[in-house]
């Protein structure tokens, strides 16, 4: 077996949500670099879909959704039945965070949250399993991919109490789902991204050196590392991996015995 059989996506078809910036888009651009023939990306937002669809090449393409309810769920399901008869690769990636001091959490900060970064996975992979069970078979099983947080792994000083728990939850939902769903020749696995630079996670993105003395390694990540995450777990090297999140944080949940000096560093 060579490396391109191991990690190579030759002629997949892809959905990443929230693939027009930030992690999505880093995994956009793995899934390119690992030879998807198509990748559609979903956001709510029509100019950055443009965007992105206009800089990553005709291999992309965009559509505008809200997938915080069911309407907007079932209209992406639909609007890619239209178009594919099969689904190889879904990346639950769109995400929501919020934060408010406890005795003022608002309930529509709750609500916007848990349900963008919990129900909408389950509903999306749901009415995306025709799909998915049409591509999948033992040698070339499809795959579903949660972006969960170490936020989920473990806690972080900010009150952000609805994402921390949504994204707990999430792992805890990537196994149930992996246990359904392997009968079917599909496999559930997630990421935990730690500290990438993106405009959910400002910390990163601004104040680089102050988060990175946080991290074991002493860097944040970068494009490579989550695209790299992404490709082991789609790819027939992660094809014996099920219900299983890995942590991508430079050491941050497994490796990290300096608590005394913590500076967090998660958001995704």
């Amino acid at each position: 077996m060579n490396l391109n059989e191991m990690f190579g996506l030759d002629g997949r078809v892809a959905l990443v949500t929230g693939g027009s910036r930030g992690i999505g888009k880093m995994i956009v651009e793995g899934l390119l670099a690992a030879g998807c023939a198509r990748v559609y990306i979903v956001a709510r937002k029509k100019e950055q879909v443009d965007e992105t669809s206009a800089e990553l090449g005709d291999k992309v393409i965009g559509l505008v959704g809200d997938l915080s309810g069911m309407d907007g769920i079932q209209a992406l399901a639909d609007e890619l039945a239209s178009r594919e008869d099969k689904l190889d690769i879904l990346v639950n990636n769109a995400g929501a965070a919020w934060g408010e001091e406890f005795e003022n959490f608002s309930e529509a900060g709750w609500h916007r949250t848990v349900d963008l970064n919990l129900k909408t996975p389950f509903f999306l992979t749901q009415k995306l399993y025709p799909l998915l069970k049409a591509a999948a078979t033992p040698e070339r099983p499809a795959k579903v991919l949660m972006i969960a947080s170490i936020d989920g792994m473990k806690l972080n000083p900010w009150e952000t109490y609805p994402y921390q728990a949504s994204k707990a939850g999430l792992i805890h939902l990537t196994k149930r789902m992996a246990a359904r769903l392997v009968r079917d020749n599909i496999v559930v696995n997630g990421i935990g991204p730690g500290a990438f630079p993106s405009a959910m996670n400002r910390a990163a993105r601004d104040n680089e050196d102050t988060v990175s003395k946080g991290i074991p390694c002493k860097r944040v990540g970068v494009a490579e590392d989550m695209a790299a995450g992404a490709i082991y777990l789609l790819s027939r090297a992660g094809d014996y991996v099920i219900g299983t999140t890995i942590p991508i944080d430079g050491g941050v949940v497994n490796a990290n015995v300096g608590a005394g000096n913590f500076v967090d560093p998660s958001g995704h």
